[in-house]
């Protein structure tokens, strides 16, 4: 049984989650937003198979070279922000130099696609393209839960006022994509606390089902 583990990182206080497979052997990371050493130390001795970005917005890659450095592990990312990694005017390390400064690092190694079966730790991911709050952004859905990125918060959305960002498209990724999914599912987001895709369609103040 896939199990996992939540790291709040950096200044933005972003979401990282460690995936672990039921072997104990095997990882994945989701948005390693800072090299962070208590995620590092939890992933000694296991093989990292991937790093899944669900975006690549600074606070959401800041630990992508570290872990590619000491696991040699791929990285995936939606093509329509292949050229992010590498460019901090584009990732938005820019424009807050008081929190650290520009970061890049390489390309992706492999791209995800909406629709597309992603196969990881035994188990397989549906990859959902949600753009709104960025043009590449996506959802991972694995069985009864779903890293939504920066799509879809507890009582909240993500914001669309940064380069690539659409209000509108938003709003149709989360309708048509998210609250179309069953409403159990656990939504385990990019910042802030889990919540669940009904609790989301009663409750939250931006987007009612």
């Amino acid at each position: 049984m896939l199990t996992f583990q939540r790291y709040t990182l950096g200044a933005l206080q972003t979401n990282a989650y460690v995936l672990i497979d039921a072997t104990r052997t095997r990882a994945a990371v989701i948005d390693p937003g800072t090299p962070d050493a208590a995620l590092l130390r939890r992933l000694e001795g296991l093989k990292v198979e991937a790093v899944v970005l669900t975006h690549a917005h600074f606070d959401h890659i800041g630990g992508v070279a570290e872990l590619r450095k000491r696991f040699g592990c791929p990285v995936y990312l939606h093509a329509s922000e292949k050229d992010w990694l590498t460019d901090p005017a584009k990732n938005g390390s820019l424009m807050w130099p008081d929190i650290g400064g520009p970061i890049t690092t390489e390309p992706p190694d492999a791209y995800l696609a909406d629709g597309q079966k992603l196969e990881l730790l035994g188990e397989t991911f549906d990859v959902l393209h949600t753009p709104g709050h960025s043009p590449g952004s996506v959802s991972l859905r694995c069985g009864d839960l779903l890293f939504a990125g920066d799509a879809l918060f507890r009582r909240s959305v993500g914001r669309t006022d940064l380069p690539g960002g659409s209000g509108p498209a938003l709003e149709r990724s989360i309708r048509e994509k998210l609250y179309a999914l069953p409403d159990d599912v656990i939504v385990l987001p990019g910042h802030g606390p889990e919540t669940t895709i009904g609790e989301e369609k009663r409750d939250n103040p931006y987007v009612r089902a």
